[in-house]
């Protein structure tokens, strides 16, 4: 199966996923906040901030492996996305490093299916259609170069993210035939 064949996008919500890992959405702290990032812990339930207590904080573009505890999922993989500054401050850097951290710790655990939300466009203000763009590459080159985990889910969360992230698939396998 090509590299795009192993990424499906999905619009919905993460926590109710059939995954080996979600993503979290986290800020530093990784004690739970708004957006993705509280609605995977309530789902998860107080053993995920009592785990997050324990790895203590996480700096931008890094992530950390708990147990799922209450979700469908056996991980929860927390990274912390930048907060957009305008593009200059070296956003699509940290961005990158946070999909491909959280595929590192995916890998190291066997995970065989995960699934990201789109990371920083929520709260941390990060434009959408870059923020696609950046996620897309960054797992595709991923999936080029390793073979887990064998499945990847983009999961958005309305039909614009939707059409952006399944529009930057296309593109991206389109460049890649040429």
């Amino acid at each position: 199966m090509n590299v795009f064949g192993r990424i499906a996008v999905w619009e919905g919500n993460i926590t109710t996923l059939e995954v080996d890992a979600v993503v979290n959405a986290a800020n530093e702290s990784l004690l739970g906040g708004g957006g993705v990032d509280g609605a995977i812990h309530r789902a998860a339930g107080p053993e995920l901030l009592e785990a997050c207590r324990a790895l203590g904080p996480c700096p931008t573009g890094e992530a950390r492996i708990t147990p799922a505890f209450n979700l469908k999922a056996r991980f929860v993989i927390h990274t912390v996305g930048p907060r957009w500054q305008g593009g200059k401050d070296g956003e699509s850097e940290l961005l990158s490093n946070c999909y491909r951290k959280s595929l590192e710790l995916a890998m190291a655990e066997g995970v065989d299916t995960i699934a990201f939300p789109s990371i920083s466009t929520g709260a941390y203000g990060y434009p959408i259609e870059e923020a696609t763009e950046v996620a897309m590459e960054t797992v595709a080159e991923w999936l080029t170069e390793h073979d887990m985990p064998r499945r990847v889910i983009m999961c958005t969360f309305d039909a614009r993210a939707t059409r952006l992230m399944r529009q930057a698939r296309m593109d991206l396998a389109d460049d890649r035939e040429d």
